[in-house]
């Protein structure tokens, strides 16, 4: 019993920890839309939680820390790490093809005039 509970734990602190990743970014990368908003929640999500552990760990261990950190901790850190990072990286994407398409329907107009 004590496995599924450690299990269920360690659960909780990636969705925890890949939920306050996003909403970390949010302070500092607003959406641009509800559209741009929910793509880049669910992506920050899912990877807070897929990479979650593996972030973690190689987090804690450039830091020279990982011995001093519970397993949770690890998760958690992990995860929010991960998600702030691809909130950052999508926000960043879908700005730059925004800017990308406008520049791409001015040149178009130009062309026609």
């Amino acid at each position: 019993m004590n496995g599924f509970s450690e299990a269920a734990g360690l659960w909780a602190a990636k969705t925890f920890g890949a939920v306050a990743g996003s909403a970390i970014s949010l302070a500092y990368l607003l959406p641009s839309g509800r559209r741009e908003a929910a793509l880049r929640f669910a992506v920050g999500v899912v990877c807070g939680v897929v990479f979650g552990s593996a972030a973690g760990l190689k987090i804690a261990t450039e830091l020279d820390i990982a011995e001093r950190l519970a397993p949770g901790e690890l998760v958690l850190m992990g995860s929010a790490a991960a998600s702030l990072c691809a909130w950052s990286a999508i926000g960043f994407v879908m700005r730059l093809l925004s800017g990308a398409g406008r520049a791409h329907d001015d040149q178009a107009r130009e062309d026609s005039e």
